[in-house]
């Protein structure tokens, strides 16, 4: 209503605009989804990474809080696994196969026993310890073998070549048991080995190429 000179003239009022709740909630998506309002959001990596951060925060929060010391104890407990684990590695080896021998002694062509004293003395010069071994023990059983020691066969063990040439070698029964325990630690086990233990090996390579055999062969 209004006065205009002393004339009450009626206007009429507009309605506001209203829109219905759903329709609005779609339009604003709509309009939220637009590439222009995401383009300083975090990617799905950046993403991941906070999360699994915030994880790791919540997780050493309740370590912390339940061991004894708090945040200074737990760091003490890490370090002392930490150690452990160490000390059973450099004990053990690392973990690969577990100690079998079930495995064979060549695993590639044939070749003389010559051929592999010097593919040993080579890894040996340098300092491939666990190449040099095992080399040297398939120079053992080769050697075994062209002196007629031993049968050639494929698929031999290192524990067969031992315990079958035990028989014509009797004295060298234990360090040939011991020779081809070393070779299946080595190759097998995850132990790693040491010019030491290659010493020893070559010795008995060179001690068995002097040794005489006990025939034991039909008499007459």
């Amino acid at each position: 209503m209004m006065s205009t000179g002393g004339l009450i003239t009626r206007t009429a009022e507009t309605p506001p605009v209203t829109t219905p709740r759903t329709p609005a909630q779609e339009a604003a998506e709509r309009e939220l989804s637009k590439p222009m309002y995401h383009e300083n959001d975090p990617n799905l990596l950046d993403r991941a990474l906070r999360a699994f951060l915030e994880w790791l925060d919540d997780l050493f929060g309740a370590a912390s809080g339940a061991t004894p010391g708090g945040a200074v104890g737990l760091v003490a407990v890490l370090l002392l696994v930490v150690l452990a684990v160490a000390a059973l590695w450099w004990r053990l080896g690392s973990p690969r196969r577990t100690a079998t021998s079930a495995g064979t002694l060549f695993d590639d062509g044939v070749r003389s026993a010559a051929d592999h004293r010097i593919a040993a003395e080579a890894h040996a010069t340098a300092g491939r310890w666990t190449e040099a071994v095992q080399e040297r023990m398939r120079a053992v059983v080769r050697s075994l073998e062209e002196r007629t020691l031993l049968d050639p066969r494929a698929g031999r063990t290192a524990d067969e070549a031992a315990a079958e040439a035990a028989v014509s070698l009797p004295d060298h029964a234990a360090a040939l048991r011991a020779a081809a325990r070393t070779f299946d630690d080595v190759t097998y086990g995850g132990r790693t080995a040491d010019a030491d233990t290659y010493a020893r090996l070559r010795t008995l390579d060179l001690t068995l190429a002097r040794t005489k055999p006990l025939l034991t062969g039909p008499t007459a």
